[in-house]
């Protein structure tokens, strides 16, 4: 029976906006990440199938499927094909349940599965700058409004859930400790290719982990999306650039190939929720893959849920009853960034790592995206 396993995963350091990789075209982030998930495999990129590729802003320098783009800077041979992808915040993890559901179809024997996003160079938003209407008439008479707005369902989160300021705030602070932790610890060295940019700088580190935060000092943030809310800067993921791949294959191409499996795509699912609300999903998402898995909670030894405010972990944890040391381990979005279209691949990179550095045989990723969506994934460590 045919399977989905990871035999390499890499991603560039997170960049802030404006920062250390502003100054790289996004096609050539993500020709960055691919050119190193070949070498470090030693897989020759003539026996790639296909790039699919998850990118949110499709505009500008990141438009005419920049999935294909990147396969031909990266000087892949012209046969190896892309595609680019939307869904939104989890664009590249589902790029790894399409690259799962072709290798298990039978439709690719080797497949690379990722995404970028420069929210420098491609501002969010930028896709319906000058739109009146993104939703039309129909959305508008279900729902009463028309676009949804994510900070203000960050805010809708952090009332259902009862979820004070200085709790999301202690939680951002947790973020950044665990990720400069882990940073100083040397955690993220393997996973990470260090970008050359234009000017022959070397950006070798995540940008936007900030140790030594204090809970005054967030207190002098304003909130952005309700004067007598609690979501502001400090506790909401940061604007990014990055990039984030993962080579996918089946047991038996890695075993004809001399690959070496990480790790098997054990289950994938999505769930839909509130679509106003727009960030709950990740609970049932993660209900249903445990439900689908067959898998117990406590068999699960690491949870990436994806940091877009800290409602929306927090409000995870308070449902699904999860160990809180085993979610985001290595720190989330409001410490290492959110580079939306390679925030999945991203994801999914550091904890295929963390699960194969640790021992760890089950781990769930799960992030919320927008129209009210997620994506939930179990991997497997082999």
């Amino acid at each position: 029976m045919r399977d989905a396993v990871i035999v390499e995963a890499v991603r560039t350091p997170v960049g802030k906006r404006k920062g250390g990789l502003a100054g790289v075209h996004p096609a050539d982030l993500s020709a960055h990440v691919l050119r190193s998930l070949a070498e470090r495999s030693g897989v020759d990129p003539a026996v790639i199938e296909d790039v699919i590729w998850g990118c949110v802003g499709q505009v500008g320098e990141q438009t005419f499927d920049i999935g294909r783009t990147a396969a031909l800077a990266a000087g892949f041979p012209e046969t190896v094909t892309g595609v680019t992808i939307d869904r939104q915040c989890g664009s590249s993890q589902q790029a790894v349940h399409f690259a799962a559901a072709g290798l298990i179809a039978g439709q690719y024997d080797l497949v690379v599965a990722g995404g970028v996003e420069s929210m420098t160079r491609v501002p969010m938003g930028a896709a319906v700058a000058g739109t009146d209407d993104v939703m039309g008439e129909s959305f508008r008479e279900r729902y009463g409004q028309g676009m949804p707005n994510q900070g203000v369902g960050a805010e809708m989160m952090a009332e259902k859930w009862n979820l004070s300021r200085t709790q999301t705030d202690e939680f951002a602070l947790g973020s950044h400790e665990k990720a400069a932790a882990a940073r100083a610890e040397g955690r993220f060295e393997g996973q990470i290719a260090p970008v050359t940019t234009p000017d022959g700088t070397v950006v070798s580190l995540d940008e936007g982990i900030r140790p030594g935060g204090t809970l005054e000092g967030l207190a002098q943030l304003k909130t952005v999306f309700k004067s007598d809310g609690v979501i502001h800067a400090g506790n909401a993921s940061q604007i990014s650039d990055g990039s984030a791949a993962l080579l996918m294959t089946t047991s038996e191409k890695a075993k004809e190939l001399g690959l070496t499996p990480i790790a098997r795509v054990h289950t994938a699912v999505l769930a839909g929720a509130d679509p106003i609300m727009m960030l709950s999903a990740p609970i049932p998402a993660t209900q249903k893959a445990l439900a689908r898995s067959g898998l117990r909670l406590d068999e699960i030894g690491t949870f990436e849920v994806n940091e877009a405010f800290a409602p929306v972990p927090m409000a995870w944890l308070a449902d699904i009853g999860a160990d809180p040391k085993s979610l985001n381990p290595l720190g989330g979005a409001i410490a290492l960034g959110h580079p939306l279209g390679g925030s999945g691949a991203r994801i999914m990179t550091t904890m295929v790592h963390h699960m194969r550095d640790n021992g760890i045989r089950y781990g769930l990723q799960t992030m919320c995206e927008g129209g009210g969506q997620a994506n939930a994934t179990i991997l497997e460590l082999l």
